[in-house]
């Protein structure tokens, strides 16, 4: 029920919100990955609750159709996760409070209301907005400056999220295609050249050892940025491709698996473009690990609805 392989994908929010933002990841920042991986858990066992019905036909293997888990223990259990959740973003500060609140918000509405609505994809992908954001607020740093950063890791769930509607079904080619044109243009506009946040921007100053003029990443974290978005690119676009050859149910659900694997790389390429080179390759260690703990599991299939 709780899906988790794909919290492999949740702490590289906070560290690319807080690399986005010029701060250096501290306890705070701890305190925020733990309050994104408690609501995470809480929108996933609150997802299961709220299609019971509908996954007792689709997916009668689930934990509440099978009656493996009974739904009021599913309720309770999204509940005490998303209070949790929330008092340890409010041990990070007010200013990580005020994120928080509003993810939750998202997270419960989208499974309760918006989840088979047009609005689906965007409350998904504002909740991933949100997490990054959530990061850069714990950590002290500037949350506006995070905005870009938020804004393409939401985009990127977009197209993940309108292509998991028909996971079960299949059929969709337009779903795919859009999901693949997404990632080449996320994939151009991460490697493209910017100027780093206010609390990197002494690290290259003029003068100094792999500096760069007017503030922008030094030569190496540009060509690690560029290796990372391509990482992104060729975990995305393949199952993407396939699914836009055969739009079958299985193809389609290794489609969406691919972009959630993907959610890794990707914010490891958003981090070292801020150039925290060190929060990159954390976040992208991520990834095999994830793997491996997937393979050992016996929990290939990644979902997220």
């Amino acid at each position: 029920m709780l899906r988790l392989p794909a919290l492999f994908t949740v702490p590289g929010d906070a560290l690319a919100g807080a690399a986005a933002a010029g701060a250096r990841p501290g306890p705070r920042t701890l305190l925020a990955i733990g309050s994104s991986l408690c609501l995470y858990e809480a929108g996933m066992a609150l997802n299961d609750w709220a299609d019971r019905a509908e996954d007792a036909v689709e997916r009668p293997h689930r934990p509440l159709p099978s009656g493996r888990v009974r739904p009021a223990a599913a309720l309770t259990a999204a509940g005490a996760l998303t209070g949790a959740g929330l008092a340890l973003a409010a041990g990070a500060g007010r200013p990580a409070l005020a994120v928080a609140a509003p993810l939750a918000a998202t997270v419960w509405a989208y499974d309760l209301a918006l989840k088979h609505t047009p609005a689906g994809p965007a409350a998904m992908a504002a909740a991933r907005g949100l997490d990054l954001l959530l990061g850069a607020a714990a950590t002290g740093g500037n949350t506006r400056a995070a905005l870009p950063s938020a804004a393409l890791l939401g985009t990127h769930t977009l197209a993940v999220t309108a292509v998991s509607r028909r996971e079960t079904t299949g059929g969709s080619v337009l779903a795919p295609l859009a999901a693949l044109a997404t990632t080449g243009a996320l994939t151009r506009l991460v490697a493209r050249p910017t100027r780093l946040p206010a609390g990197r921007r002494a690290a290259a100053a003029p003068g100094l050892p792999g500096s760069s003029p007017a503030g922008h990443p030094p030569r190496a974290t540009g060509i690690l940025t560029t290796a990372l978005g391509a990482a992104y690119a060729a975990t995305a676009a393949r199952p993407y491709f396939h699914a836009v050859l055969n739009p079958s149910p299985p193809l389609t659900q290794r489609a969406v698996g691919g972009g959630i694997r993907a959610t890794i790389p990707l914010q490891a390429a958003l981090a070292a473009r801020s150039g925290s080179v060190a929060t990159s390759l954390l976040v992208a260690a991520l990834a095999p690990a994830g793997r491996m703990f997937a393979r050992r599991s016996a929990m290939r299939k990644v979902s997220i609805t």
